[in-house]
């Protein structure tokens, strides 16, 4: 069972939680302000990144009127499925948390409580993101929502973080002391089961490999469907396509879920067809996989992408209508893969 969430009044527990730069951040980091934010949020979490920029924005409005904001991500990285991330280009992780503080420039402690979640434990949130607010004496006066709107372009109804905030730099008491919270669960320890039952589902998925030749790529290419297409071509005699694979593989699971699919192209040779399966079969890739049907490389060259020069790996990204957003000769950067797969517009960060 989840915990219960801290009511209104109580006093604000304490903690001691390791920041995105190291250092370390517990309630008398915080005893200059008059009204203490907290919130648990976290990376992955699709309404977490919608309120992104807001929690920035709160932030910034009462940076000179003696309130502080504190943000907390308590998820278990264990606990997360790929399936999960169908929304994001990161995880959980501690690592990944200083990250995405980076890319988004945060302006506020990014505290991490995911090894043993004691903080979430004892604030109880129900969500992410699920924000608490303190009085001077570190009494709750709030405990919510952001506000009513999770879509970041969407003009919420309801600002009731910003109006409880308001209300106690006017030592007035807060008109809405609690609201539902909306968001993704909690990841919490006891959810690590489900990463072991991803996986081992992952075994039963049947895997195959067909021959294509000049024609269909070129209609692979042409991307007649609504779906982003990530196209890689490799081969089992390539060192660096091997390698670097399992990246494919977990891309895949990640996206498959939204409107993304994952195809991979063997080079080898079709009498190496069973060798090249064998592969895909070890990968679990259960995706589309097919293997060029004629030995000319060359052919397969021009079908592909007449600006590619042949090296392998090579990997493009193609939009519904044949438009290539994306090309990489070598092997790629998966962050940047990740990233550039959910801020494609067919794809997205937002529900």
């Amino acid at each position: 069972m989840p915990p219960a969430t801290l009511p209104i009044g109580s006093v604000a527990p304490d903690f001691n939680l390791k920041n995105v730069d190291g250092k370390s951040y517990s309630l008398k980091s915080f005893s200059d302000a008059n009204v203490l934010a907290v919130v648990f949020t976290c990376n992955h979490c699709p309404t977490a990144q919608a309120y992104e920029d807001r929690i920035i924005a709160l932030t910034s409005e009462f940076k000179d009127k003696k309130v502080a904001v504190v943000a907390i991500s308590s998820n278990d990285p264990k606990a997360i499925r790929l399936d999960e991330l169908g929304y994001t280009d990161m995880s959980d992780t501690y690592q990944e948390m200083q990250l995405r503080a980076k890319d988004k420039n945060y302006n506020f402690p990014y505290l991490y409580d995911g090894d043993n979640q004691a903080t979430a434990l004892a604030y109880g949130p129900v969500a992410t993101p699920h924000i608490f607010i303190f009085d001077k004496d570190r009494k709750l006066r709030y405990t919510g929502r952001i506000d009513d709107v999770e879509k970041p372009t969407g003009t919420p109804k309801n600002r009731d973080a910003y109006n409880a905030i308001q209300e106690l730099i006017a030592n007035k008491p807060v008109t809405v002391a609690t609201t539902k919270t909306f968001g993704c669960s909690m990841k919490w320890a006891t959810k690590e089961h489900g990463v072991q039952d991803e996986e081992a589902s992952w075994a039963k998925e049947p895997v195959s490999l067909e021959t294509i030749d000049e024609a269909g790529i070129k209609e692979l290419i042409a991307n007649k469907t609504d779906k982003l297409r990530l196209i890689n071509v490799w081969a089992t005699w390539c060192g660096p396509c091997v390698t670097e694979f399992p990246d494919f593989m977990q891309i895949h699971h990640m996206y498959r879920n939204r409107d993304f699919e994952f195809i991979s192209i063997s080079a080898d040779t079709p009498d190496k067809k069973d060798k090249a399966l064998k592969f895909l079969q070890g990968k679990r890739a259960s995706n589309k996989n097919f293997i060029f049907h004629i030995e000319d490389k060359y052919k397969l060259i021009e079908a592909i992408d007449p600006n590619w020069q042949g090296a392998l790996p090579y990997t493009i990204l193609v939009e519904p209508g044949g438009k290539i957003v994306y090309a990489q000769q070598g092997p790629i950067d998966p962050r940047k893969m990740k990233k550039t797969v959910v801020e494609n517009k067919h794809v997205g960060r937002f529900y």
